[in-house]
């Protein structure tokens, strides 16, 4: 498993790279006109002036306005006054724009606040600046790190966020960032996903590099006959595994050994139960769940050792036959029979379900060939399958990234039937009917695949991708938190 390449760093200001924490601490004093105390700090740090106004105004009865502008004057003072950068973090600034790292100031401070800061720090340091006037909800809320990522056009899960307060740390982990904590005036324990360090002096772009989360590709691939309809199958399979780079596979149609194959050739882990359903992973296997008979149509699992934790992966296969898509196309049949038409595979389904539920304390990927539509792709119908799985919790990964059916149908069914293959030249019903379902991760994207020269049917033998349906993948962001019942590991600790 590989980490998610650093995309960009992002910086608070106060009391992260300058230290003006106790500046603001000093102007919140003058203001209220007494020394604050530890019951203060929430209140103060890591604050937008107008929180920080607000609730003087509650304790004093003067107007939050005319507060906010004492406050505003107060600091401004100081900070003209002379700003004077933490230790160390000229020194990172420099080396991440020697690494072409980009980097964005994100701050609770209002504009001219920043730009006075940005005067001492240098502007040009930053590709983006985003201030408590650039949002309509300032940090704790998340707003400011996303606005900053989508100004940087990066995902925030690859970025690092540099915090100095809680209220920053929370804006930060709220956006899907990871957070390197450097406390200022108050501690900020550690947490999975967030490393708390004392200084920024010895940080380099390597550190920061090795804070975004591990990823996890999962695929789902229907084999269909285990290949056998196209030349030099075993090859092909293993090629096109090989090209996605992915982590974990759950296959249908497996005909046997197809699992173990493709597992010892790629030096794999493997899952097999029964002649149909198997599971194979770069990661360790720790357990077999599930039904190790499973017959021809059903449903197995395996649990996988990821870095801090556990993820189980089910697949699964669902009987193909009555096929909703066809008798909606071919046969006119109206909603009430369609649904009617879907109770076998959503029985098996339903049992499925059950036993994924014995183990609720995992996140867990659910994928496979569920031979049937979506609800969230289709209205002409219930199609209950899909939705029992949502009512379970899972959500569709793929519908996850890409939203709008119509711009990105997503079709898996399918690229070798254009027509039916009854000859009578009617057009194939073109659907989605492989899935990565999953509960508990986070999905960073989700794509369907089908590689090389793709002939339709019959002429198929020379085909170069060796299946019937396209294959989807989907990349999950793997941290402690999300696979660890107990969170240990990397990200928990004080340095």
């Amino acid at each position: 498993m590989t980490r998610l390449p650093l995309q960009a760093v992002l910086f608070d200001m106060d009391g992260t790279l300058v230290d003006t924490e106790r500046l603001w601490w000093e102007a919140v004093e003058g203001v209220a006109g007494r020394p604050l105390i530890e019951a203060d700090r929430p209140e103060v740090l890591g604050r937008p002036v107008e929180h920080t106004a607000q609730w003087l105004a509650a304790g004093s009865g003067r107007p939050a306005a005319g507060l906010a502008e004492a406050l505003h004057r107060e600091f401004a003072d100081r900070v003209r006054a002379g700003i004077v950068p933490r230790p160390g973090a000229l020194a990172l600034l420099d080396a991440l724009a020697r690494d072409r790292v980009p980097t964005a100031l994100v701050t609770a401070s209002p504009r001219a606040v920043a730009d006075l800061v940005l005067d001492a720090l240098g502007a040009d340091r930053f590709a983006v600046t985003v201030t408590a006037d650039d949002t309509e909800h300032t940090k704790p809320a998340p707003d400011p790190y996303l606005a900053a990522c989508r100004a940087l056009g990066v995902d925030p899960a690859a970025c690092v966020a540099v915090e100095d307060t809680e209220t920053g740390v929370a804006s930060a982990e709220a956006a899907g960032c990871a957070v390197l904590a450097v406390p200022s005036l108050a501690p900020i324990p550690p947490a999975p996903g967030r490393t708390v360090v004392v200084g920024l002096e010895g940080v380099t772009p390597e550190r920061l590099r090795s804070l975004p989360p591990h990823r996890l590709r999962v695929m789902t691939w229907n084999l269909w006959f285990g290949g056998t309809k196209v030349r030099d199958h075993r090859a092909k399979q293993l090629k096109a595994l090989t090209e996605a780079d992915v982590d974990v596979v759950g296959l249908q149609e497996t005909y046997g050994g197809a699992a173990e194959e493709l597992a010892e050739a790629l030096g794999w882990h493997c899952h097999r139960a029964g002649e149909n359903l198997g599971i194979v992973s770069r990661h360790p296997i720790a357990a077999g769940l599930g039904d190790p008979q499973v017959g021809f149509y059903g449903a197995a699992g395996a649990r996988i050792r990821v870095p801090g934790g556990e993820v189980d992966v089910w697949t699964v296969h669902l009987d193909c036959a009555p096929y909703g898509p066809y008798e909606a196309a071919f046969d006119g049949l109206a909603a009430d029979a369609l649904t009617v038409h879907e109770e076998g595979r959503l029985a098996r389904l339903v049992d499925a379900l059950r036993r994924v539920g014995e183990s609720p304390d995992r996140p867990v990927v659910l994928v496979g060939d569920f031979n049937c539509p979506s609800h969230l792709d289709r209205s002409d119908a219930a199609w209950p399958v899909t939705r029992a799985a949502e009512q379970a919790g899972f959500a569709d990964s793929y519908r996850e990234a890409h939203p709008d059916p119509v711009r990105e149908p997503g079709h898996t069914w399918s690229p070798v039937h254009a027509e039916h293959e009854d000859g009578s030249g009617r057009a194939e019903p073109q659907d989605r009917i492989d899935f990565v379902l999953h509960r508990g991760l986070r999905v960073l994207d989700s794509r369907t695949l089908v590689t090389g020269a793709v002939r339709p049917w019959p002429d198929v033998e020379d085909n170069d991708w060796p299946s019937d349906h396209a294959a989807v993948i989907t990349t999950f962001a793997i941290t402690p938190s999300a696979v660890s019942v107990n969170p240990v590991g990397e990200g928990t600790g004080t340095v």
